[in-house]
């Protein structure tokens, strides 16, 4: 297993708060991640609970969204 395909099998099974995201602002993923490794070091862990945050945040909205079904679907 590549350093790839673990960081890929790490994104999919995990939160995939960095690639959302990076996707969102329009940043590449590993810059999103650097972030939080860098400033976990100088803020001593904080980063981490805005981490999951985000990643419980996301979890619900993939949930309720993932619930509703479109009128063209009948």
């Amino acid at each position: 297993m590549t350093i790839e395909e673990f960081r890929d099998f790490c994104e999919r099974r995990g939160f995939e708060v960095c690639s959302r995201l990076g996707d969102r602002i329009g940043i590449k993923p590993s810059v999103v991640r650097m972030y939080f490794i860098y400033t976990s070091f100088l803020a001593f862990g904080s980063p981490l609970i805005i981490y999951l945050i985000l990643a419980f945040w996301l979890r619900i909205k993939d949930y309720v969204s993932g619930g509703k079904s479109s009128v063209l679907d009948l």
